[in-house]
């Protein structure tokens, strides 16, 4: 029996949470950085400075996840799922990757970032950078990326609350 070949399961177990929990801090605080500050999807109300705003955890979830410490880059590759519920924010790729010595994230392969159920964008990649607060999307070659944003029309609103002119009978 060669004992060398086998990987102890106190190894897998010692190193599952610390690989992904800086992952999903780290996602949880830039999501939640930029959509506060820049309003990627829509207008977000900014919270007062007296509110306490408690937030809820961002999960992700994929088939694979691991945090390279050589190059401070962390990947979760194969059905990504994105949630953060704290935003209304749903996100699904192929993979997503965060370059920390960039202050980059990437989010290939069938990229759909959806919020609130109603403003989404579409594309092939999505590239945020942090430090200049954007995004960049990319289609896949021949298409287009496609974005949905719901716009608060403040007409409709005028017309809805303004009361009916009354009018005089003409003589």
């Amino acid at each position: 029996m060669n004992v060398s070949s086998k990987k102890p399961k106190l190894y897998v177990r010692a190193w599952g949470i610390p690989l992904t929990l800086p992952f999903i801090t780290l996602i949880m605080m830039l999501i939640d950085n930029y959509l506060c500050q820049r309003s990627l999807l829509s207008p977000i109300s900014h919270v007062s400075a007296q509110t306490i705003r408690v937030k809820k955890p961002i999960t992700i979830r994929s088939d694979f996840q691991e945090y390279d410490a050589k190059s401070e880059t962390v990947t979760a590759k194969g059905n990504v799922q994105i949630l953060y519920p704290d935003l209304s924010i749903q996100a699904t790729a192929s993979q997503v990757q965060y370059f920390s010595k960039d202050n980059r994230i990437v989010l290939s392969g069938d990229v759909c970032i959806l919020q609130d159920n109603s403003n989404s964008i579409r594309g092939e990649t999505v590239t945020y950078l942090i430090n200049e607060g954007r995004f960049i999307a990319l289609p896949k070659v021949n298409q287009q990326v496609e974005s949905i944003y719901m716009i608060k029309d403040i007409r409709v609103k005028r017309l809805i609350n303004t009361p009916e002119q009354k009018t005089s009978p003409s003589i």
